[in-house]
């Protein structure tokens, strides 16, 4: 028998602490780390970066992270400035601690083992109810979007690569891996797209009620063959 030891409490506090951390929180520690800067040139440069394509962050929320780090301690303000000066005009840096809770939150396990729902998925998994035509359409209207998508993120790993001076950067493979995907998924419309008339239904659909009302037939067809305690269960749950 495997005997699980406790987690001490500071485990514990910097667990919760890392989980605590919001992404807009997380973004401008690593930003923060890199140069001191105020909110509004933050902002700027999250801008620059084209944030919103890795992550949720809006300028309001740079703001108010930038406050919420500040009062945790996990931002300062630079010697010659006062944070009474407010976000937009108080350069700020990470601080240790800041360093520390990043590095913490960095380590969890949820960063690998989640899966995103795109709304494509969605709107296919419900496109039988749609007649043909609009099917179509929308498989066009998706392969069009992508494409241009494509040739953005292609225009922006060229600037990227002029910038960081060689492929082994972060920036570097999140955008070869955004353009991999984007790829994958237009060679599979293309695909899609000659099966669409194509549609049938479910030849042996089955339903979870059908599961259930199989196992009770059981239970009233065949009494014998369990406990007289355990059929009643079964018929009443």
């Amino acid at each position: 028998m495997v005997v699980l030891e406790p987690t001490p409490q500071s485990e514990r506090r910097k667990v919760k602490s890392a989980r605590a951390l919001t992404t807009p929180d997380l973004v401008l520690l690593s930003l923060l780390a890199e140069r001191p800067m105020h909110g509004y040139q933050a902002n700027l440069e999250l801008e620059r970066r084209q944030v919103r394509d890795w992550a949720g962050v809006s300028r309001p929320q740079v703001y108010y992270s930038l406050e919420k780090l500040a009062r945790a301690g996990l931002i300062r303000a630079g010697s010659d400035e006062s944070p009474a000066a407010g976000p937009d005009r108080c350069v700020y840096k990470t601080s240790g601690k800041g360093r520390a809770a990043l590095a913490d939150a960095l380590e969890r396990e949820d960063w690998t083992t989640t899966r995103d729902r795109p709304p494509f998925l969605t709107w296919l998994a419900l496109s039988w109810q749609a007649p043909l035509a609009t099917v179509q359409l929308q498989v066009v209207r998706r392969r069009q979007f992508l494409e241009k998508e494509l040739a953005r993120e292609q225009v922006t790993l060229r600037a990227i690569r002029a910038e960081v001076g060689h492929n082994f950067h972060e920036a570097v493979w999140m955008v070869s891996l955004v353009i991999a995907q984007l790829r994958v998924e237009l060679r599979w419309l293309g695909k899609l797209a000659g099966e669409i008339d194509r549609r049938a239904p479910a030849r042996e659909a089955r339903y979870t009620e059908d599961e259930e009302f199989h196992h009770r037939a059981v239970d009233w067809a065949a009494p014998s063959l369990v406990g007289e305690e355990t059929l009643i269960q079964r018929r009443w749950r």
